[in-house]
């Protein structure tokens, strides 16, 4: 070997080496940053998405410190042996970006119905398996990877087209374009350093991972602090913290429309929420019927057809379609979930009879309900 090789080598292990300390620290500090904000907060809201992600990032850092035991023993550790690793850490981090997606509160509509099914850890699982253990193959029978290394280039571009349109659909529904147009340039960016693999080139392929890996470190920790911010902003506040107008606008072509103006939702103006009439019937009936007597209103039962009886409400699902519209209107549609905030707002407006006879009232105090001329 000549001199000139034999610098080469030693610059090439010391740059493997400065690479794989950068990613085995920053990667460790990353994973312990992204468990801390779960366990923090996620624990309580029993979401293991971010685990997931979190366990996705770990594996960087298990790259990495193979990568720093090569450095430090060349003669011990084989090329292949090197290559391998890498194959099976990159596998592992995309089979757990793939697990997290269907913990994320906001999925395109188009692959939701995928990724929320019982049969995603299968369709994620499979092609997995099917590039893992042709992998582990080729690396202990020290034969060069070849193409079975290229395996898990092909899974993670399956796994960007995901990430991809879930990341943009968390931030856009969250109103933060510039962390969705953001979020976009990083998947692009990882894209091409896995195109790059392909080309069997490692020029400044140590370049490309170092950035498209800390790029999507700081997207995680976006979508983490977005997922908080989210929470902070749409708390459901207390039943007297409330308040409701009711008042019927005369609209240019002469007819009557029923709107409610609610306030009291933290980092919210008062909201002027126009409902469908009878919807602003029913609504109304609870304001009337809180501020005269004591509250409660008897829910028609299912299959009831009795001609003589008179009900309050004539449907179960009224107050259901209520609820939508109200937060319709608070938060836009497509722009609310059912866990974060329907079940806690329902719960905040109304109450049932502890004796669960179909009856059910306001839980606005009778004071903070403002009935306008009709």
């Amino acid at each position: 070997m000549s001199p000139e090789l034999d610098v080469q080598s030693i610059v090439s292990i010391q740059l493997l080496s400065f690479y794989g300390w950068w990613q085995l620290v920053v990667c460790l500090f990353a994973f312990l940053g992204l468990m801390g904000i779960w366990w923090h907060i996620g624990k309580k809201q029993l979401d293991i998405g971010q685990v997931w992600l979190a366990l996705s990032v770990l594996c960087w850092s298990f790259s990495g410190g193979v990568e720093v035991l090569y450095s430090k023993y060349p003669e011990a550790i084989s090329t292949y042996t090197l290559d391998g690793w890498r194959s099976i850490f990159s596998l592992f981090n995309s089979l757990f970006i793939l697990l997290a997606l269907p913990w994320f509160r906001y999925l395109p509509p188009q692959i939701e119905p995928l990724v929320k099914s019982k049969y995603w850890r299968i369709i994620v699982g499979l092609p997995f398996l099917f590039s893992l253990l042709p992998t582990i193959s080729k690396m202990f029978a020290g034969e060069s990877i070849g193409v079975i290394a290229e395996l898990d280039v092909y899974y993670a571009i399956f796994t960007l087209l995901f990430l991809g349109l879930v990341l943009w659909e968390s931030f856009a529904k969250r109103r933060l374009p510039i962390l969705a147009w953001l979020s976009l340039v990083c998947v692009l960016i990882t894209f091409a350093a896995q195109v790059y693999k392909l080309t069997g080139s490692y020029i400044d392929l140590n370049l490309f991972s170092a950035i498209f890996k800390s790029t999507l470190i700081m997207i995680f920790f976006a979508l983490a602090l977005s997922w908080v911010k989210e929470l902070a902003e749409n708390i459901i506040p207390e039943p007297r913290q409330f308040h409701l107008v009711f008042e019927r606008v005369k609209e240019d072509s002469g007819k009557f429309v029923g709107q409610v103006s609610l306030n009291g939702i933290p980092g919210k103006t008062p909201q002027i929420i126009p409902l469908t009439p009878a919807l602003f019937e029913v609504f109304l009936a609870f304001a009337e019927r809180q501020k005269t007597s004591d509250g409660w209103l008897e829910i028609k039962p299912k299959g009831d057809s009795r001609t003589g009886k008179s009900y309050d409400i004539r449907d179960y699902n009224e107050v259901k379609r209520l609820v939508h519209a109200l937060l319709d209107g608070l938060f836009g549609k497509g722009r609310w979930t059912k866990e974060l905030h329907e079940l806690p707002l329902r719960t905040a407006l109304f109450e049932t009879a502890a004796s669960r006879d179909r009856r059910i009232r306001l839980r606005i105090p009778a004071e903070n309900i403002q009935v306008l001329s009709r």
